[in-house]
C-alpha cells in the first residue's frame, strides 16, 4: 500500500501568510493544499494526511471538508521538516504500508499525471526511492519505500530526508517528467506572481 504526506507545519515566514491556504486563482476556493490533495487522490491515493501545527486549527478545517484526506498534528514542527514525515509514519503505522509520498504544501503546480507516473514507478519498483525530476534536475514529490523509514526516523531533523537519499544512491530512481511544476517552490511573494501572475488578493499582507 502507498500512502501520501502533504507537508504542511511550516510557518511560512518568507511568505507572510499560511501557503497552504493561499489561492491559486483570485478569489478561488482552489487552494495549495485542496489543488495538492484532490491531485494526489485523483492519481490513487484516497485520504492523503496533511501535517500541520498542533495550533493551525484554520488548515485542519479546511482539511476536513477535503475527506477522506486527514489532517495529522505534529508538536515537534519547530524542529524541521522531517519530523512532519515522522509524524505521518506515526499516523500510519498500524497499516501494511510499502511506501510514502511525500510532498511540499508550497508546490501546487504538479500536475494529476506526475503523481500517476511517480505512484506507479514506484509501485514497479518495490525496494526503491522514487524522485520526481525535470530537465535533469530532482525535485517532488518523492516516494520513500518500507526500507527508508527507519532511516527517516534516525536522521539528523537538522538535515532532513535528503541524508536518507545520499546514504543510498543506488536505491534511488530519478523519474523523468514534462512537468516544471516539481521544481517550482511557491516561498515569496515573488515566487507566487511568477507562477499564478497576480498577488494572493485584497487581503495580502507582506
Amino acid at each position: 500500500m502507498l500512502a501520501a504526506a502533504v507537508l504542511a507545519a511550516g510557518r511560512s515566514l518568507r511568505m507572510g501568510r499560511p501557503k497552504a491556504l493561499l489561492p491559486c486563482a483570485p478569489g478561488a476556493q482552489d487552494t495549495f493544499v485542496a489543488r495538492i490533495v484532490g491531485a494526489i487522490q485523483a492519481a490513487g491515493v484516497r485520504g492523503p494526511l496533511v501535517v500541520g501545527r498542533p495550533d493551525d486549527r484554520h488548515l485542519a478545517d479546511v482539511v476536513s471538508t477535503l475527506q477522506p484526506a486527514r489532517f495529522i498534528a505534529n508538536p515537534n514542527h519547530a524542529q524541521g521538516q522531517l519530523t512532519s514525515i515522522v509524524a505521518a509514519l506515526d499516523a500510519l503505522g498500524g497499516t501494511n504500508l510499502e511506501g510514502l509520498l511525500v510532498m511540499p504544501v508550497d508546490m501546487p503546480s504538479v500536475t494529476v499525471d506526475t503523481f500517476a507516473a511517480i505512484l506507479q514507478a514506484a509501485a514497479a519498483n518495490p525496494g526503491r526511492i522514487v524522485r520526481a525530476c525535470h530537465a535533469g534536475r530532482h525535485g517532488h514529490p518523492v516516494v520513500f519505500d518500507r526500507g527508508s523509514f527507519d532511516g527517516l526516523r534516525a536522521a539528523d531533523p537538522s538535515i532532513g530526508a535528503k541524508s536518507v537519499l545520499r546514504a543510498s544512491p543506488e536505491r534511488v530512481l530519478d523519474v523523468d517528467t514534462a512537468d516544471p511544476g516539481v521544481l517550482q517552490d511557491v516561498d515569496t511573494l515573488e515566487d507566487y506572481v511568477a507562477a499564478f501572475g497576480h498577488v494572493p488578493g485584497s487581503g495580502w499582507r507582506k
